[in-house]
């Protein structure tokens, strides 16, 4: 057995190495149009590959040959966007510029912004910039440079208020702009109670590392989104540990206090949210 394993240790290894790039490739692509193609593409050169050496077929066996450069070209072009995003997020930093201490006060004020905009069915959709710079969206809308405030949020969301179509977006703990277009999501989804702001956080956490957080303004149920996911109907607690988890992944010894510092606090109501959330 040992001296099979000293023999053939290089294939396992490249097994592995196949099937994690092969994984990967899926995930990157699921549910996309791309996987479509990919699918009926991989479909077509297999029959056609099984025919011409079942039967002989020199003519489609030399085109077969022959196109292999072409569909290469062909599927790097098939698959740009995708390309694109999965190379943007290789070469972007997950980590926040702020300070340990300015993420906790900025997830507490943000936290009681969306609990508040959720009590009261206030539609809103906020995307926070980590590594991938926003700045193509935020041309989209209305540039700002404002710190944030439940009460900002509150005057930017009103459904009567200039601003309230499209989504805010946040650069470290600032909002650098509001009512910016975010691209829609083109993935097909078996849930179709899944509304235009909801795909629309798809699609900006499918192109960019960005947190997109959106609140209902049918139910008031709020959901975070990324990397492509959707995580909706979170309560208070549950949409707060996720924040904590996302800002303060990365915790140093300093960190860890202030995150203690952080839940000790989720279980109290803030005095200075009554009245946001007061119906």
């Amino acid at each position: 057995m040992w001296n099979f394993i000293a023999v053939h240790w290089r294939n396992g290894v490249e097994i592995l190495i196949l099937a994690v790039g092969i994984y990967q490739i899926y995930r990157a692509f699921r549910a996309t149009r791309g996987a479509q193609i990919l699918v009926g593409l991989g479909v077509v050169l297999i029959a056609m590959t099984l025919l011409s050496q079942v039967f002989k077929f020199q003519v489609i066996n030399w085109i077969i040959t022959r196109a292999a450069a072409l569909l290469a070209f062909a599927l790097i072009v098939i698959f740009q966007p995708e390309l694109r995003n999965a190379l943007a997020r290789l070469g972007s930093t997950r980590l926040f510029s702020f300070s340990a201490t300015r993420r906790v006060a900025f997830i507490e004020r943000f936290a009681d912004a969306v609990i508040a905009l959720s009590r009261k069915r206030i539609g809103a959709l906020f995307a926070i910039q980590r590594g991938i710079s926003l700045k193509t969206y935020l041309e989209t809308g209305v540039g700002l440079d404002a710190q944030f405030s439940p009460e900002l949020a509150m005057a930017v969301f009103y459904p009567k208020a200039p601003l309230h179509d499209g989504g805010m977006i946040i650069a470290d703990d600032r909002v650098a702009g509001a009512a910016c277009l975010f691209p829609v999501s083109q993935r097909e989804l078996g849930d179709r109670s899944i509304g235009l702001r909801h795909r629309a956080a798809m699609g900006l956490s499918e192109e960019t590392d960005s947190v997109v957080v959106v609140v209902s303004e049918e139910t008031g149920a709020i959901s975070i989104c990324m990397d492509g996911e959707l995580m909706r109907n979170l309560g208070d607690d549950d949409f707060r540990g996720r924040l904590a988890k996302v800002f303060l992944n990365d915790k140093s010894q300093d960190e860890k206090s202030v995150s203690k510092e952080l839940d000790r606090k989720d279980r109290v109501t803030p005095a200075g949210n009554r009245d946001l959330v007061s119906d």
